[in-house]
C-alpha cells in the first residue's frame, strides 16, 4: 500500500508539472504527449491512445488539429460505448473498439468526465501488472480524479488559446465598426478576417439585391433563382447549415449576415469535401457574420437617414419647381434631369396618352424614339392596362427569350383623377441596378409630380379652350390681337388678310347651319394646310377667317392671297368662294395696330363690292380670273 502511495504522489507530482508546462502547449497533440509519457513511465505501458470528445465521436488526439470526413468516418460513436461505462471510470476494452487493428492490443479503457459536463475523452492502455495492481487499488480512483481534473483544465486551456487570437480579432473589428459607417470598410474587414482564419478556403459575401450597388468590394448578389438551398434556407431562417456541394466538389459553410432588423447577406466558406468545420469553428464564423451585420445596419440606417433627408430636398425642389407655372415640356425636361440625377439611368422616357395609344415627349432619350425603345414602351403599357400599380423588375432578361441590353426597369404611372394619363420610365443595363429605396423614392417623386403635371395640362387646355375657336379649331380673336400686336413690335414684315365667305347666309338658308359648318371646318384646315407654321390661322366671327404672316415681303404676300382666293372653291364641298382684303407692311410703312384690321376690313369691302371671288389689296384691288 505504500509503494501504491507513493505511485500516487509522483502522479500528482508529474500531473502538477505537466500542468505547469500545458500553457506553452500549442496543438491539443502537445497536451497529452506528457501524460502519455508520465503513464508509460510509472507503469511500463507500450500501447495506449488517447480518442478526445468532439461532437458526440471520439477522435484520436493526433487527428484533431485538421478534422476531415475520414476522421469523422473512423471515430468511435460516444453513444456506442457510453453504456459501457455504467457507474464505472475504468473497464475492459469493448468489442467494437477491440474489432479496430488501431486498437486491437487495447485491455483497459477509462473514462474522463467532469460530472455534468461532456466527456473530455476516453484513454485505452494495453495493461501491464504495475498498471493493473495500482488500478485495482484504493489509490487507482483517486489518480482517475486528479487526472481528469487536470485533463478538464488542460483541455479548456487549450480551447481558450485556441480562441484569443480569432476573438482578438473579434473584438478589434467590433471596435472598428463601432466607429466607422462606412459600409466598404465594414465588408472589406469581414473578408480580411475570414481569410485570415480560412486561408486556404475561398470565401464570398453574398449580399442582398437592396444593398448599395455602388461599393468597390468583390461582393455577389443573393439570387433566389439561382443559389443553393442550403444558402437560401441559411437567408430565410437566420441560421448557419453547412452542405457538402459534391457538383462544386466542396464543403460549404453559410453564416447569415444578419442585424436586429433584418438578414443583409450570407457569409459563404468553400472548403474541401474533406474537412469538417468544428463547433468553434462555426461558433467564430457565425459570430463574425453576426457582428459584422449588426455593424451593417448600423452603417445602412446612417446612410438611410442622411438619404432620407437627401430625398426629402428632391421632392421639396422637384415640387417648388413644378409649381411655378411653367409649360409642361421645360416642366418634364426639369424633371428628366431629376431623375437622372437622383437614379443614374441610362435611359428615361415620359410617354402620355392620345387617343387609345401612349405618345412618347421630347422629354424623353432618343432610345425611345427606336424600335428598341418601343420593346419596353409596349410592355410597360400592356401592364398598366390592368393596373395602376408601378413596375419594378430587376432582371427584365428572365421576363422574354431573347436578347435584352437594358435589364434594370422601373415604370411609375403618372394619374390624373385616379386614372392613367401617362408613365416614367428608366432603364439600366446592369441587372439588379436600381434598389427598392430608388424605386419608392421615383414612386414619390412622380407621384408629387403628378399633381403639377396635371395641372399643367389643364392649364394647356384650359388656354387652348381660350385661345382656339371651338368649331374650326383655329385662334381665336383675343389670341390674334395678341400675335398681331407683338409681331408689328418685334418683326421687320407682315401680311394681314381678311377673309369672308361669299353669299354664305344663302348656304345655311339652303343646306342648313350644320352643313354651314363643316364648310367652316374645310376652310379651316386648308388655311392652316396653306400657311402651317409659317404664320396663325384666326376665326374673325361669323363666316369671316383671318390670316396674319410675319416677315413675309409684298410680293410674296401678294402670291400667297391669290392662292387662298382661288384654291378655297376648289377644296369646299358645297363649293363656296370667298372675298379677302389685304394689307402689308415693312419697315417703311408700319401701321397702327388698329388700323391693320381697319384698311383690311376696307379691303375686304371693296373685294365684296367689286364681284366677289377676290381679294383686294389697301388701295389696289385684284381679282382672280
Amino acid at each position: 500500500m505504500t509503494d501504491h502511495l507513493q505511485t500516487l504522489k509522483y502522479i500528482k507530482s508529474d500531473v502538477l508539472s505537466i500542468w505547469v508546462s500545458s500553457k506553452e502547449q500549442t496543438g491539443l497533440n502537445e497536451y497529452f504527449h506528457p501524460l502519455e509519457q508520465c503513464l508509460k513511465k510509472r507503469f511500463g505501458i507500450v500501447n495506449m491512445a488517447f480518442l478526445s470528445f468532439e461532437g458526440n465521436s471520439l477522435i484520436p488526439v493526433e487527428e484533431m488539429a485538421t478534422l476531415t470526413i475520414e476522421t469523422k468516418l473512423n471515430a468511435v460513436s460516444w453513444l456506442m460505448i457510453e453504456a459501457s461505462f455504467y457507474q464505472q471510470r475504468m473497464v475492459e476494452i469493448p468489442y467494437i473498439l477491440k474489432e479496430k487493428e488501431a486498437y486491437s492490443k487495447m485491455t483497459d479503457m477509462v473514462l474522463f468526465q467532469v460530472e455534468g459536463k461532456n466527456p473530455i475523452g476516453v484513454l485505452l492502455v494495453e495493461a501491464t501488472d504495475a498498471w493493473t495492481d495500482f488500478m485495482t487499488s484504493n489509490y487507482g480512483e483517486e489518480s482517475i480524479e486528479t487526472l481528469t481534473k487536470v485533463l478538464q483544465l488542460m483541455r479548456e486551456n487549450y480551447e481558450v488559446k485556441v480562441n484569443e487570437d480569432q476573438y482578438r480579432k473579434l473584438y478589434n473589428m467590433t471596435d472598428l465598426f463601432h466607429s466607422t459607417m462606412d459600409i466598404d470598410l465594414i465588408l472589406e474587414n469581414v473578408l480580411k478576417n475570414i481569410k485570415d482564419n480560412f486561408p486556404e478556403f475561398n470565401v464570398e459575401l453574398i449580399l442582398s439585391n437592396d444593398q448599395d450597388r455602388h461599393t468597390t468590394i468583390d461582393i455577389k448578389l443573393f439570387d433566389y433563382l439561382s443559389e443553393r438551398p442550403a444558402t437560401i434556407e441559411a437567408f430565410v431562417s437566420g441560421e448557419l447549415t453547412t452542405e457538402l456541394a459534391s457538383d462544386l466538389n466542396c464543403r460549404v459553410l453559410n453564416a447569415p449576415i444578419k442585424g436586429r432588423q433584418a438578414i443583409y447577406g450570407i457569409l459563404q466558406v468553400s472548403a474541401p469535401t474533406t474537412y469538417l468545420f468544428s463547433t468553434t469553428e462555426k461558433d467564430f464564423v457565425r459570430m463574425l457574420a453576426q457582428t459584422s451585420g449588426n455593424a451593417l445596419e448600423n452603417a445602412k440606417l446612417y446612410h438611410q437617414s442622411h438619404r432620407l433627408v437627401s430625398d426629402l430636398q428632391l421632392i421639396n425642389e422637384t415640387s417648388h419647381r413644378l409649381n411655378m407655372r411653367i409649360g409642361i415640356n421645360e416642366m418634364l425636361l426639369f424633371l428628366q434631369k431629376q431623375l437622372m440625377k437622383s437614379f443614374q439611368p441610362m435611359e428615361v422616357c415620359f410617354a402620355f396618352k392620345h387617343n387609345d395609344t401612349f405618345e412618347v415627349t421630347d422629354a424623353s432619350t432618343a432610345l425611345f424614339n427606336t424600335e428598341k425603345g418601343q420593346t419596353f414602351i409596349k410592355h410597360v403599357e400592356q401592364h398598366f392596362k390592368s393596373t395602376n400599380d408601378p413596375l419594378f423588375i430587376a432582371d427584365f432578361s428572365r421576363l422574354t427569350p431573347t436578347h435584352i441590353e437594358y435589364r434594370s426597369i422601373m415604370a411609375i404611372p403618372i394619374l390624373m383623377e385616379e386614372k392613367i394619363n401617362g408613365f416614367s420610365i428608366v432603364l439600366h443595363k446592369e441587372p439588379y441596378f436600381f434598389s427598392f429605396d430608388s424605386f419608392k423614392l421615383m414612386q414619390s417623386l412622380i407621384h408629387h409630380s403628378s399633381l403639377a403635371i396635371a395641372n399643367s395640362i389643364l392649364r394647356h387646355q384650359l388656354q387652348e379652350m381660350v385661345d382656339l375657336d371651338h368649331l374650326t379649331k383655329l385662334y381665336a380673336r383675343s389670341y390674334l390681337d395678341k400675335y398681331v400686336e407683338k409681331s408689328l413690335i418685334n418683326d421687320q414684315s407682315g401680311m394681314f388678310l381678311l377673309i369672308d365667305i361669299d353669299n354664305f347666309k344663302r348656304v345655311n338658308d339652303t343646306y342648313g347651319h350644320q352643313i354651314g359648318d363643316k364648310i367652316l371646318m374645310q376652310i379651316a384646315v386648308q388655311l392652316k394646310e396653306m400657311i402651317g407654321a409659317r404664320g396663325i390661322c384666326a376665326r374673325w366671327g361669323g363666316e369671316e377667317m383671318s390670316v396674319y404672316v410675319p416677315n413675309i415681303d409684298e410680293k410674296e404676300a401678294i402670291e400667297l392671297a391669290e392662292e387662298i382666293v382661288a384654291v378655297i372653291p376648289n377644296t369646299t364641298d358645297p363649293r363656296v368662294t370667298i372675298s379677302a382684303g389685304l394689307i402689308t407692311w415693312d419697315e417703311l410703312y408700319r401701321p397702327a395696330f388698329q388700323s391693320v384690321f381697319l384698311h383690311a376690313d376696307t379691303a375686304l369691302y371693296e373685294a365684296k363690292n367689286s364681284g366677289k371671288n377676290r381679294f383686294c389689296m389697301h388701295d389696289r384691288p385684284y381679282k382672280i380670273n
